[in-house]
């Protein structure tokens, strides 16, 4: 069972739950019993599962028997039992849970669930800090070492590597390649045969150089292979590794927990990565071993790429499983993209931003390519709670979307400066139609005002037909595309372009970015029950009236709140919400999950990390706007809200 799988097993196990008409024992113990199969499944060892069951069992027991809490309705009931096992399987993969930790820096305290690389192993500045690799053969050693010299060079950080495999052919023509791509320098020797001697040559040339990260890539080993580990000791000894970091294939399944402490005894790592997690993986026996050595996961790989290195939190790793996105995980990528963008860049996009005016189709061009270099748009749309779902709904794949958003870059290419800087209007023209008579309008327009429908009619503005000129033509022959392909690229920029200026303008909408990306996620975040950014108390009054009946009496009942955000979580969004359009702006109108929260009188349901999760959709455009915005670039329909204008 992959990992995705155990995330829909686990919130099945959820939504079955949610149907039942009364929280007993009964019902406790058929949860339970679901997601324990679920992680026995997925190769979690069975001693962990058993004592998740138990310890959840009697947390919950406990709660329900307490006399205190005898007043709680069945809807608070199952949100305990759910939180219960949220916070087990933030446990299972996090041995500091429940532990804090002071940011050396801000002096702020950081909860164990949410702790990053750098809670676990921060390197100082103009000091040299040696980390070395040990792991079993084939677990991705090398390019694991690749992957983290280009994480802290993007960081500021002069780093380089050492290749101590002399046991592996082709592993220093492996590391060679890799760090050739990513512009690291290496160190290495075809004809050393003693990786002892190599690893003290190396390191000690990397610190006569004033390197501040030193990377030693050592052979996979085996606990069976006494030789190679007493190999690995001495290795340890000359260099002295600031931190020794265990690499686990994600596929290593129950032998995960003996290999795991025989490499403690002998390196006494200090963090785990955990490779090949995109592909069909189970992970179980990954989750075994931070159990068995108590020793927390540092980053994971989610690709070939050396970019494909993501830091791993424990609360947001379980939230993205079950489906509630990776808030933290999506800060960390626009952190990344505005460091890669240089200082000078940042100061003229604020410069440019200040001045206001309107959100021209170079911007949105710079917002595609921003977009382009976060990353897999399946991995970004993971991140974004309910858009996975959404994505996947939509039948698209990461080829076909990159596919199609650089035929979009094509397009812009094709324009001229003055057509960059436009709304688009210079693409169209209006098609004028022919007036019938005076009198025979005169005719129709009293037949009309005697009807209620005509009245409605006349109420209503009509919308301008326009055709595509002979710009568009000259733009599709230029960049290789199609007059409609031009259209619907126009469309998408409408689209993006009025989202922007209901929520303020470019300034507002920037300000809203930066306070999250910027600051790397440290800005002041709002807090469950404020109100939507720029939305008065009346306003959103008129929201919760303009809601459909049938949204209205599921939000009557007991726990309808809850539920109906669950449901639009998963990517299940009711046909009542999802065809508000018009001034609406279906989900997107809303504000975001979070403001679609404080409509409904609370602040969402109790889910985990919620203020975050409220500001980053409201940053985005709400939930319907950045689904039609990735449905579009995935070539499928859209959602929420109603056509661009």
């Amino acid at each position: 069972m992959v990992l995705s799988d155990l995330g829909r097993r686990i919130n099945s196990a959820f939504q079955d739950l949610s149907k039942v008409p009364i929280v007993d024992a009964a019902s406790i113990d058929q949860l339970l019993k679901s997601v324990c199969n679920a992680l026995i499944e997925a190769d979690v060892n069975v001693k962990l599962v058993a004592n998740l069951r138990s310890q959840v069992k009697n947390q919950v027991t406990a709660l329900l028997n307490d006399k205190t809490n005898a007043n709680w309705t069945d809807a608070q009931r199952r949100q305990r039992v759910q939180k219960a096992v949220f916070d087990h399987l933030v446990a299972l993969v996090d041995p500091l849970h429940g532990q804090t930790k002071t940011d050396d820096e801000s002096g702020a305290v950081v909860a164990a669930g949410n702790a990053g690389p750098g809670d676990i192993f921060k390197p100082k500045k103009g000091k040299p800090n040696v980390i070395m690799f040990v792991g079993l053969q084939g677990s991705g050693k090398t390019t694991s070492c690749t992957k983290l010299a280009l994480y802290y060079q993007k960081r500021g950080f002069k780093t380089g590597l050492v290749c101590a495999d002399t046991f592996r052919a082709g592993a220093f023509d492996q590391l060679k390649q890799n760090a050739s791509k990513i512009n690291v320098p290496f160190y290495g020797s075809y004809t050393e045969t003693d990786p002892v001697a190599i690893s003290a040559a190396g390191v000690a040339s990397f610190k006569q150089n004033r390197f501040e990260v030193i990377i030693v890539d050592t052979s996979g080993r085996h606990k069976q292979e006494q030789e190679l580990f007493d190999e690995m000791r001495e290795i340890d000894a000359v260099v002295t590794p600031d931190l020794t970091i265990m690499v686990l294939d994600a596929n290593i399944g129950q032998a995960a927990e003996a290999q795991s402490r025989a490499f403690k005894e002998a390196a006494g790592y200090g963090a785990i990565i955990v490779t090949k997690l995109d592909g069909h993986a189970k992970g179980g026996g990954a989750i075994s071993a931070v159990a068995a050595t108590s020793t927390p996961i540092m980053f994971i790989g989610t690709g070939e790429h050396a970019a494909d290195l993501e830091p791993f939190r424990a609360q947001p790793f379980i939230s993205k499983l079950l489906g509630m996105g990776d808030i933290s995980g999506l800060m960390d990528k626009m952190e990344e993209m505005q460091m890669n963008g240089g200082q000078e860049r940042q100061r003229e996009m604020l410069k440019k931003i200040e001045e206001g005016g309107i959100f021209s189709i170079r911007d949105w061009r710079e917002q595609l390519g921003n977009i382009m270099g976060m990353g897999p748009l399946s991995k970004i749309a993971g991140m974004i709670p309910g858009m996975g779902a959404m994505l996947s709904g939509a039948g698209g794949d990461d080829e076909a979307a990159g596919g199609k958003m650089k035929r979009m870059m094509f397009i812009t290419d094709a324009m001229t400066a003055e057509e960059l800087d436009s709304d688009g209007r210079l693409f169209t023209a209006p098609i004028r139609s022919k007036k019938p008579p005076p009198s025979e309008s005169k005719e129709v327009a009293i037949a009309e005002s005697s009807t209620a429908a005509g009245k409605s009619k006349k109420k209503k503005k009509p919308q301008p037909k326009v055709r595509m000129t002979a710009r568009a033509r000259r733009v599709a022959r230029g960049s290789g595309t199609s007059v409609k392909e031009v259209e619907e690229f126009l469309m998408q920029y409408r689209m993006v372009a009025n989202m922007v200026k209901k929520m303020g303008g470019k300034q507002g909408w920037l300000r809203q970015m930066q306070g999250m990306g910027a600051a790397g996620g440290k800005g002041k975040m709002p807090t469950p029950g404020m109100l939507p950014p720029g939305m008065s108390r009346e306003q959103v009054m008129q929201m919760q009236n303009a809601l459909p009946p049938e949204i209205k009496a599921q939000l009557r009942q007991p726990g309808g709140r809850e539920k109906l955000l669950q449901q639009i979580q998963s990517g299940n969004i009711p046909e009542g919400l999802a065809g508000m359009g018009g001034g609406m702006g279906g989900l997107g109108g809303l504000g975001g999950l979070g403001g679609l929260a404080n409509m409904m009188g609370g602040g969402g349901g109790g889910m985990p990390d919620m203020a975050q999760m409220q500001s980053m959709m409201q940053s985005m455009g709400g939930m319907g706007g950045m689904m039609n915005m990735m449905k579009g670039m995935m070539g499928g329909g859209g959602g929420g809200g109603g056509p661009p204008r």
